[in-house]
């Protein structure tokens, strides 16, 4: 019965290896915010400020926005290069976003105000 039992535990972590097994990320188009999406050739995008959670959010992506309003007004490339000017906690929240929430710019973007709009609210003011 322990044999077995062992013969068991060796088969199972054999299809781990080989991938037979259904596990969370078994279908890949779950892992990606924008499905579906083609990068044009030769698409390159210039160096971001990297936003870490800590400063204001309408800031961030109004700079964001002028970047990359001078490559593509392409609302599905928005959308998959935003993770490229986020670093730190703010990566995290991007790669947790559910994808049935977020369709479009807009969605993006109000969901990213909406989650750090605290550093707004709690940044010093002349009154």
């Amino acid at each position: 019965m322990v044999e077995r039992g062992k013969l068991d535990h060796i088969e199972e972590r054999l299809r781990a290896i080989e991938g037979g097994g259904d596990y969370a990320f078994a279908d890949m188009e779950e892992l990606f915010l924008v499905p579906n999406m083609a990068i044009p050739p030769n698409f390159k995008t210039s160096d971001f400020d990297k936003y870490k959670g800590t400063t204001c959010p309408k800031n961030h992506l109004k700079m964001y926005c002028q970047k990359m309003g001078a490559y593509s007004k392409d609302e599905k490339l928005f959308m998959h290069f935003f993770q490229e000017s986020l670093s730190g906690a703010a990566v995290t929240w991007y790669t947790n976003l559910e994808t049935s929430r977020v369709h479009y710019w807009k969605d993006l973007m109000v969901a990213f105000i909406r989650q750090y709009q605290f550093n707004s609210d709690m940044a010093p003011d002349r009154m």
